[in-house]
């Protein structure tokens, strides 16, 4: 697996990030999606990553930083084809790492809270985040789950 810092110029992953956003609104309502396009990951505070099996996309994932000791977790997403092979897992590695070498102490993320995102939840458990309550401009609510672990 080959892990690098992606422009998002390419139509692998504007594909891959349209898939996610068209599962993002399938899932949650429209208010508590906060998952970001293409746009919006090309700010400076964001780094994004993909993960290719040679010329083979097989997922994403984003670290945005909130100031200089707090990240999080952004765009997190394996293909279909590459689910359950240790494709996310690695990656979220990568970043936390990545996190680490930034000086940040701390990592959170939202994800959903419906059965949909089970796998994730689970993923970030594996990876020593707990749930905690909202940060950063997140709010409370029914559809959301937020995560935290320090660094």
């Amino acid at each position: 697996m080959d892990i690098r810092i992606d422009d998002l110029s390419g139509p692998e992953i504007k594909q891959l990030l349209t898939e996610h956003l068209e599962d993002m609104f399938a899932t949650s309502p429209p208010e508590c999606v906060f998952a970001l396009d293409l746009e919006e990951l090309k700010k400076p505070n964001i780094t994004f990553w993909t993960v290719w099996k040679n010329s083979q996309l097989l997922g994403c994932g984003a670290l945005k930083a909130h100031d200089d000791t707090h990240g999080e977790i952004k765009s997190m997403r394996t293909t279909s084809a590459a689910r359950n092979k240790g494709v996310a897992s690695t990656l979220l590695s990568h970043i936390l790492e990545a996190a680490k070498q930034k000086g940040l102490s701390k990592i959170s993320l939202e994800t959903g809270s419906h059965d949909f995102f089970a796998p994730a939840r689970k993923l970030y458990t594996k990876h020593d985040f707990i749930e905690c309550g909202p940060f950063a401009d997140y709010k409370l609510d029914p559809h959301s789950v937020f995560m935290t672990r320090s660094l």
